[in-house]
């Protein structure tokens, strides 16, 4: 099998849009992200890849929480802002509406639909770019309705973030 076939194959996977937030101490980021995934019942355990040079990667590495923000199709520009990472955008946060968790105080940001926030359990060094961070749901909260029909996905927007 060529490598652009596998390239071709990984990108039909329908990923979904989500924003990853975290804190430590006073320091809060939000940032895009789409591998994610429930892998437990019980307990309920996420995992998540995260690029080991991501900003977040440090502050959840040091707090041991961090929260997903689920969106709706409708409310992509929302989103958007936070597309860019901290080199970048140093100040993207300055300008950022959200509210802290009630468990994790993980910033749970205005115009999501859902959120899930969650305790670390483990951080695997998979070997690759990208950690595989495992959480545990430890409180979650419905903002919006809707379903997963309704929620924001890369295919939605035209993006693709995998091969």
């Amino acid at each position: 099998m060529s490598d652009n076939s596998i390239k071709e194959t990984l990108n039909r996977i329908p990923y979904g849009f989500y924003s990853l937030t975290s804190h430590f101490e006073d320091d809060a980021n939000a940032m895009v992200m789409n591998w994610f995934s429930q892998v437990s019942f019980t307990p309920r355990l996420v995992a998540i890849g995260l690029a080991r040079k991501a900003y977040s990667y440090n502050l959840i590495n040091q707090s041991g929480v961090f929260a997903v923000n689920i969106f709706n199709k409708e409310d992509q520009e929302t989103i958007s802002q936070f597309t860019s990472g901290r080199a970048k955008r140093p100040n993207k946060m300055d300008t950022a509406v959200y509210t802290p968790g009630p468990h994790t105080g993980c910033p749970i940001l205005q115009g999501a639909a859902a959120y899930l926030e969650c305790k670390v359990v483990q951080m695997v060094n998979a070997g690759g770019d990208h950690d595989i961070l495992i959480g545990e749901v430890i409180n979650a909260g419905i903002l919006k309705p809707g379903d997963v029909d309704d929620t924001l996905t890369l295919p939605h927007i035209g993006w693709s973030y995998a091969g």
